[in-house]
């Protein structure tokens, strides 16, 4: 007989809304994630460390570990302490640099990760992706998903304004990532998987076009679920493609190109997305989405992250550099310095000021 439909790695569990980590020791003590209630729980030294107090009580049988960063080598010293624990799960607490560490160190020692995000700055979150700090500069890393997400909005308010505006410009780059996979199909013939290319656009445009903002629940809902979602396309893909194209690009390429004066992922991937559906001639939709990026306080043009003109154009040209291999609009066009300048200088009277 035929097999008519595949199985779709996810979570067991995502509990996103106001009060979720009061629920938290219900959640674990799901005999799909831990039957004994012995749990390594590691935290950042900020957010994390904060509720550890609050959560410690409910949670007898867990050791936790304080990650002091985000590197690699982080999150192998994490796991090597959590080697002997005989642990049933492994939670993750914090940012997004101690989820990484959290989800690196979970794989190397072969247990699956609860991830309690305490922000919203990236679609990280809920990916097969644990993205590390390196002595070559950063590094991405295959890694399960996580089997539970458990994000409490009454928390994430509580978190900077500026992590929880960086998510959404990462979840509205979801829409130019889909623009550069079908671009990629029509010249390449690169395959698209339909369901991942659906879930990630339609988490982007939810995020879009919601008329809240950050100090909304409901908004914040559309927002943490869009994160997960496209984790969830991520994962469905089996590589970073329905939620990374020119604007991870570009996005990478201020990272290694100005390491120490690079801005947040979000507010990056957010300027980069809208500029590159400027660049594939899609105009209406580049001002319509930075127009939205701003009414949320994200950057549209890079003076607002610091940035000059002959900076960003350099990051633009030196972009295709950071992912070899992946088509999109900036491999397509194969633009030199001056002529991005110059379609930077219309950018920047599409969109007004």
């Amino acid at each position: 007989m035929p097999v008519l439909t595949r199985l779709i790695p996810s979570p067991v569990v995502v509990d996103i809304r106001a009060g979720a980590l009061d629920d938290l020791a219900g959640v674990l003590a799901d005999e799909r994630i831990s039957h004994s209630g012995r749990l390594a729980v590691a935290v950042s030294n900020g957010s994390g460390a904060r509720l550890r107090e609050r959560i410690a009580p409910t949670l007898p049988g867990a050791t936790w570990y304080e990650v002091g960063g985000g590197t690699l080598d982080d999150a192998i010293r994490l796991a090597g302490e959590m080697k002997s624990g005989h642990y049933d799960a492994v939670v993750g607490l914090g940012g997004g640099k101690i989820i990484d560490c959290a989800k690196f160190a979970a794989a190397r020692v072969g247990l699956p990760l609860v991830a309690v995000p305490t922000n919203l700055a990236h679609d990280g979150l809920c990916s097969p992706v644990a993205t590390l700090d390196n002595d070559a500069g950063r590094g991405s890393y295959g890694v399960p998903n996580p089997i539970a997400v458990v994000i409490d909005l009454d928390v994430i308010r509580e978190a900077p304004a500026r992590f929880v505006r960086a998510g959404i410009g990462d979840a509205i780059s979801n829409i130019n990532s889909i623009a550069d996979w079908e671009l990629a199909n029509r010249v390449n013939g690169e395959k698209i998987d339909g369901l991942a290319a659906a879930m990630a656009r339609q988490a982007g445009e939810a995020v879009l076009r919601h008329p809240g903002g950050i100090g909304d629940n409901g908004f914040l809902q559309v927002l943490a679920e869009a994160l997960v979602l496209t984790g969830i396309a991520m994962s469905i893909s089996g590589d970073s493609r329905p939620a990374s194209g020119s604007c991870h690009e570009i996005n990478h390429a201020f990272d290694l190109l100005y390491p120490k004066r690079a801005a947040s992922h979000g507010e990056q991937c957010g300027l980069g997305a809208a500029f590159a559906m400027y660049l594939r001639g899609a105009h209406e939709e580049a001002v319509a989405m930075a127009w939205v990026l701003r009414r949320h306080g994200l950057p549209v043009l890079p003076e607002e992250i610091g940035f000059t003109v002959d900076e960003f154009v350099r990051a633009v040209k030196f972009a295709p550099e950071t992912r070899p291999g992946r088509y999109t609009i900036l491999e397509h066009l194969d633009l030199n310095a001056d002529q991005i300048k110059d379609i930077y200088a219309d950018y920047v009277k599409a969109i007004g000021s």
